[in-house]
């Protein structure tokens, strides 16, 4: 049996605040395979983002451990933690995150830059998957020359070129429309059908029904963690 992607055992993580220490997240126990396709649910302060961030190795734990490709990531050197990570994940966040200077081409790329990856290699690999993406023609122009659906398109180009395990994506809808939003959805079914890892935060159950599992957050505790009849996705154009 295929070793799982991420394991959390007892994880926490708590925060000081004017009234004493916060827990946010309270001992959760969780395995995601890889292949799997998991919507992470619950309402405001419910801790999902939270782990997410543990997740994406953003933020460190307070309690238990985490292993990430069966790395114990709870305890590694911030170098050997930040090769690994630039290895395995890829992320994709709300707000797009890219930079306003900067070309398309060149955001897709910065991944590799971090990698070490030569100029010619790195622009090539981000060309390419802004092809896969739909905006190969787009390549040169700036952020603020495409909508915002196109700019989540090109964070899901930037979380794909360094080839990753595992995509997390933070209410990856958040900012669009309800078309549009259909659309990157069915980006992310595509490339779960690729075998593709994707784990991703939402309070929209209409975007959590496109996965095959919902993890549900309450007082950061999991309350509920079921298969799901994931919605099908037209091809994306």
């Amino acid at each position: 049996m295929a070793e799982p992607v991420i394991r959390v055992i007892g994880l926490g993580k708590s925060y000081e605040t004017a009234a004493g220490m916060f827990p946010a997240l309270r001992g959760v126990d969780l395995e995601v395979d890889p292949g799997e396709y998991i919507a992470i649910m619950g309402p405001s302060g419910s801790g999902k983002s939270t782990f997410m961030n543990l997740l994406g190795c953003l933020d460190t734990p307070t309690a238990g451990d985490y292993f990430l490709a069966g790395r114990n990531v709870a305890h590694m050197e911030k170098d050997a933690l930040a090769s690994l990570r630039n290895r395995t994940l890829g992320f994709v966040f709300q707000g797009f995150n890219l930079l306003p200077r900067m070309s398309l081409l060149d955001n897709v790329a910065l991944p590799l830059v971090y990698s070490g990856t030569g100029k010619d290699e790195r622009r090539a690999a981000a060309r390419a998957v802004l092809q896969k993406v739909g905006l190969g023609q787009y390549a040169d122009s700036l952020p603020s020359r495409i909508s915002g659906g196109q700019q989540q398109r090109v964070a899901i180009a930037r979380a794909l070129v360094n080839k990753p395990r595992l995509i997390l994506a933070d209410e990856p809808t958040g900012n669009l429309d309800s078309h549009t939003s259909e659309e990157i959805m069915a980006f992310f079914g595509e490339l779960n059908r690729e075998g593709i890892t994707v784990v991703l935060v939402t309070h929209e159950p209409d975007i959590a029904a496109h996965a095959r599992r919902q993890v549900r957050f309450l007082d950061g505790q999991i309350v509920s963690d079921h298969a799901t009849v994931a919605v099908t996705e037209p091809a994306p154009c």
